[in-house]
């Protein structure tokens, strides 16, 4: 099964949990976008404060506790038996986060709204500016359904194998660093901006094209994949432009954040 999903599809849903997670790095804070207008039915979801744990060592949005993310998606309606729809307005890139997170705590069925509410509108569908109360859920988190990266692993598989970093060409190079106390990149990764996963439209590429993409930076069978970001928000976008290639990927979580909180890690540049 594909984990993107198309408005028609979506709209034909008769039982899913959708999650609104518009979200941008410095905010403002979604929840005002959704007041505005969401997906009917859809509830808020909030990166910062349901898809990750409090910033520190371990990077700017480490994974939450198990029973953390647990009360959180049941507070949002999720249950474990009925399928999960995420969408933004911004690429993807918070929607993924919501994705991958659900799925590395065990969710079976997890979509992404391909090309999000903009696609959703440009179709001619409504929106809605009511909040709705769903009942609780019984999502039960299980940690391990996705594989990870510890910075370790990361400075393995970047020599090793093919480490991706899915953030913007510039702070691959080093030079610029607008987020981060420093700039460049691990040694041995791959520059793959995650922009280059999406047509003009805002909507994944076809499975074959990324498939090729992927293939050309390295990404192929039987070499090990991994990828990172600043934070491990892009990074679950590239891994979803991967399995949507038909490509399996380990997530760095700390990704470039939690790399550069130890000075004694090296840096790359150029």
């Amino acid at each position: 099964m594909s984990p993107l999903i198309t408005p028609g599809d979506l709209a034909a849903l008769t039982a899913a949990s959708v999650l609104d997670v518009r979200w941008a790095l410095g905010g403002p804070p979604g929840i005002e976008s959704y007041r505005q207008g969401h997906v009917p039915g859809a509830v808020f979801c909030d990166l910062e404060a349901d898809l990750a744990a409090p910033p520190g060592p371990e990077g700017r949005h480490p994974l939450p506790e198990a029973g953390r993310f647990q009360d959180a998606m049941r507070r949002l309606g999720v249950s474990g038996s009925r399928p999960v729809v995420v969408y933004d307005d911004a690429g993807s890139t918070a929607a993924a986060r919501a994705w991958w997170t659900l799925r590395y705590f065990g969710h079976p069925d997890v979509r992404v709204l391909d090309g999000g509410l903009r696609a959703w509108t440009s179709e001619g569908r409504p929106v809605s500016v009511e909040a709705p109360e769903p009942p609780p859920g019984d999502f039960t988190a299980r940690p391990g359904g996705m594989p990870v990266l510890d910075a370790a692993a990361a400075a393995e598989l970047a020599a090793d194998g093919i480490l991706l970093d899915a953030r913007a060409a510039e702070r691959y190079r080093g030079e610029v660093e607008p987020v981060d106390p420093v700039a460049g990149h691990v040694p041995g990764a791959v520059s793959a901006p995650t922009t280059e996963n999406l047509d003009p439209s805002g909507r994944f590429h076809r499975p074959h094209f990324l498939r090729e993409r992927f293939n050309t930076l390295g990404a192929v069978p039987g070499i090990a994949v991994g990828t990172y970001c600043g934070s491990g928000v892009t990074a679950a976008h590239q891994v979803l432009a991967l399995e949507v290639a038909g490509i399996p990927a380990s997530l760095y979580v700390g990704s470039w954040s939690n790399w550069v909180a130890d000075p004694s890690r090296p840096v790359a540049t150029g």
